[in-house]
């Protein structure tokens, strides 16, 4: 049967009509339910990781959902429905699951086997798989975007024998049994009805082909499993709701086939004092109670180094300033978000005697502003 697929919908949460907005959002939420960081060495939460990845990138993008609303995943996905009712076959090509017969079949042929798929030309172009990596970037290296190499498992034609899978000097030959076509009609008796089934030939494997003499470098299978590096540029601004999508960088196509794409994920680690919110970024800043009350010249950390910043007298526990544009970059767009800076008050532990008796020689000499309805500063810690 073909690979079982949920609805991008249902994989990201949301109804059929959902804005880009609320798509955004609940990749967001999904993605980091599952993000890799959170489940170590938990291949379901990888799975659902990469499940949540590719249907952002179909519903993010206006002209793949479309397709994907019309046709399913027919419309954006050429290979679905591969390898239906092949049998053991598939898995004994022996290529570690990177050439999958039922992608062949089903574009060869139209179809999977034993669905009718209809006689097509085995030798036809076959695009490659795509290939998804996750690449962990820093919390700066989102921010203000960076160049990285990156290596990539990708499968590619022998360059010994061109991708054809014969010896140099010998060509692959015409199967007798199918007549090249890759698949024979199977005739099966129900009662008085006479069913015929189309099913892979035994003899070549559904390829049309045989092979006498394999290529001693690729066995025969015209492919091979190299690593390339790439250079990859990240864009300022980039988060984890966007997948870079390198066209023709996945693995290389059968019979002339256009090249799959690399799709690249990303992963932000955490940073130690900044916490990202869109394009601003949040900072707890943590001052004395005398600075807060008294005043005084901070200096607060930026991505772009620190800054100096004024803080009034009378500062309140959780009064929050703002830096503008010393946010992140907006991704492809000028400008940059702000920087929240958030006052956390230190309230002392341990106090000496003689400090305890000036605290509370202040806090008998201090008035409040009548009908303020509030509290004076040194009036919310007396209590403590």
């Amino acid at each position: 049967m073909a690979e079982s697929k949920r609805d991008y919908y249902e994989v990201l949460g949301v109804q059929k009509g959902a804005s880009e907005d609320d798509i955004k959002k609940a990749y967001r939420k999904t993605a980091k339910k599952y993000h890799p960081d959170l489940h170590p060495n938990d291949k379901e939460a990888e799975e659902k990781f990469k499940e949540c990845n590719e249907a952002y990138e179909v519903l993010s993008d206006p002209q793949k959902r479309q397709r994907y609303d019309q046709f399913g995943f027919a419309g954006v996905d050429p290979n679905y429905g591969a390898g239906q009712g092949a049998g053991g076959y598939g898995g004994g090509f022996g290529f570690d699951g990177d050439i999958d017969l039922g992608d062949i079949f089903s574009t060869f042929f139209g179809g999977g086997f034993g669905g009718g798929f209809g006689a097509s030309n085995p030798n036809a172009p076959r695009k490659g798989r795509d290939i998804q990596l996750s690449v962990t970037l820093t919390f700066e290296e989102a921010a203000k975007g960076c160049k990285k190499q990156i290596e990539v498992p990708r499968v590619e034609d022998c360059s010994e024998c061109g991708g054809t899978g014969a010896a140099k000097g010998t060509q692959a030959k015409t199967c007798s049994n199918c007549g090249g076509k890759g698949y024979v009609n199977v005739q099966n008796r129900m009662g008085f009805t006479v069913v015929t089934q189309q099913r892979p030939c035994s003899v070549c494997g559904g390829r049309g082909k045989i092979i006498e003499t394999p290529c001693r470098k690729c066995a025969g299978k015209g492919k091979v499993r190299i690593k390339k590096k790439l250079s990859v540029d990240f864009p300022a601004g980039i988060d984890e709701t966007r997948i870079i999508n390198l066209h023709g960088m996945g693995n290389t196509g059968t019979n002339g086939g256009p090249s799959g794409d690399l799709k690249v994920t990303v992963r932000v680690t955490p940073h130690k004092f900044f916490r990202r919110d869109g394009d601003d970024i949040w900072l707890d800043k943590h001052v004395s109670m005398v600075e807060a009350a008294l005043g005084a010249e901070l200096k607060v950390p930026t991505l772009d180094g620190d800054v100096k910043y004024n803080m009034p007298a009378g500062t309140q526990p959780g009064d929050v300033f703002k830096l503008k544009g010393k946010g992140v970059q907006h991704l492809d767009s000028v400008g940059k978000g702000s920087q929240f800076v958030r006052i956390v008050v230190d309230i002392p532990k341990s106090l000496s005697q003689e400090q305890k008796e000036l605290l509370k020689k202040f806090d008998s000499s201090y008035v409040a502003p009548k009908n303020s309805g509030k509290e004076g500063f040194f009036e919310k810690f007396k209590k403590k």
